[in-house]
């Protein structure tokens, strides 16, 4: 396309040298700007990002959703796209949102995005591949990235109307076994800090049901078995990942009953 559209593209990033490329080289050419906040990297992130005219910001890190926003502080354009720096965009779906503003703003005021999961061994995402929907096209005046340290979800205004679009993004957010591990540790971290903040507490049920629950949910009903060994795999992780967040919060709630008894 000849003239990029008046949308402004932001990535946050942290030692993404082997992904970051494939994000940023999927929004250039169609977008006005693309704006990466980095939280202090120490590998070749900035070299790569500002080598495909990216523009390079440094922010220090205190959550997802503060990252995000100070992100959108610093687009110029009044539509504002988000991807990670593990996600691209398909062609497919950049005609899709090229077509949203042929004649003008688009009609609604946020777009949803299916992130389509593709794992380590794969080039494109299975036909039944697995992912979440997010809030990644909208209006920064509708709506803006929530003020929390854990969730990175878009909060629109009251009344605001989203559709979601048709075609993907691909999201390769598992490099390895050993990957997923250490972001499960850091992630149920904060989630765990997250919730004593916010004073909630997970029933103690939860520490024997939640694993079993979780495989199943990913093996069955999100079509993991599909995958043949790598599913099952990916399905006990997933259950993994979600019983460590629970074991956490009753290992922090323990710690915390016995600091009242002595105090």
């Amino acid at each position: 396309m000849e003239t990029p559209l008046p949308v402004s593209a932001f990535i946050i990033a942290h030692n993404e040298e082997d992904r970051i490329s494939r994000a940023i080289s999927s929004l250039r050419g169609w977008v006005s700007e693309i704006i990466v906040v980095d939280s202090g990297s120490t590998d070749n992130t900035r070299r790569i990002a500002e080598d495909l005219s990216a523009r390079f910001v440094e922010n220090e890190w205190r959550g997802f959703g503060e990252q995000k926003r100070f992100a959108e502080s610093m687009c110029r354009e009044r539509w504002l796209f988000n991807i990670d720096a593990d996600e691209e965009v398909t062609p497919q779906l950049r005609d899709e949102i090229v077509a949203l503003f042929a004649n003008g703003h688009p009609a609604c005021d946020g777009y949803a995005v299916f992130a389509a999961d593709v794992f380590p061994h794969e080039d494109k995402p299975a036909a039944w591949a697995g992912g979440k929907w997010f809030t990644r096209l909208y209006d920064r005046e509708k709506g803006r990235f929530a003020d929390s340290t854990v969730h990175d979800n878009v909060a629109m205004r009251q009344g605001a109307r989203i559709r979601r679009l048709k075609a993907p993004l691909h999201h390769r957010s598992i490099r390895s076994i050993d990957f997923t591990v250490k972001k499960a540790n850091y992630y149920t971290n904060m989630q765990v800090e997250d919730l004593q903040k916010r004073g909630r507490r997970l029933p103690r049920w939860r520490l024997l049901l939640e694993f079993p629950v979780a495989f199943l949910k990913s093996y069955f009903l999100r079509r993991a078995f599909l995958y043949g060994f790598w599913g099952f795999i990916h399905a006990v992780n997933y259950g993994f990942f979600r019983h460590l967040r629970v074991a956490k919060q009753y290992e922090a709630e323990i710690a915390r009953q016995k600091q009242n008894k002595t105090t």
